[in-house]
């Protein structure tokens, strides 16, 4: 009686499947990318919807404003707009944020915020 060895191994795998599954995942993960930064442009749009409201500016200075306050507090510009959202929704702002914001509002128009 003879017995065969199982030797046999297993099929290589097909390069193109290998290349069409490399493929759908760098196209799930520049989906997430482009999702995320989707996310992230919205709330600095949203945010510099709050600083033309207050300020009475152009859409080119409100965003001017919000890149100063986020280089002058050193934080990033998508964490001090999501702040100034929940600041237009709460009434509560950080202080470093809030004097920042004043500051660069007095700038642009010193009659209409820094009176109030």
């Amino acid at each position: 009686m003879r017995v065969q060895a199982d030797n046999a191994q297993p099929p290589a795998r097909d390069t193109q499947t290998e290349r069409a599954e490399h493929r759908v995942e760098e196209l799930q993960n520049e989906n997430a990318r482009l999702e995320e930064a989707m996310r992230s442009h919205a709330v600095v749009d949203q945010a510099v919807g709050v600083i033309l409201a207050l300020g009475h500016l152009t859409p080119e200075q409100g965003r001017d404003v919000l890149s100063s306050i986020s280089q002058a507090t050193d934080i990033k510009l998508r964490h001090v707009s999501e702040l100034i959202v929940d600041w237009a929704r709460t009434g509560q702002l950080c202080s470093d944020i809030r004097t920042e914001l004043d500051q660069q509002l007095t700038q642009y128009a010193p009659h209409t915020f820094a009176d109030e």
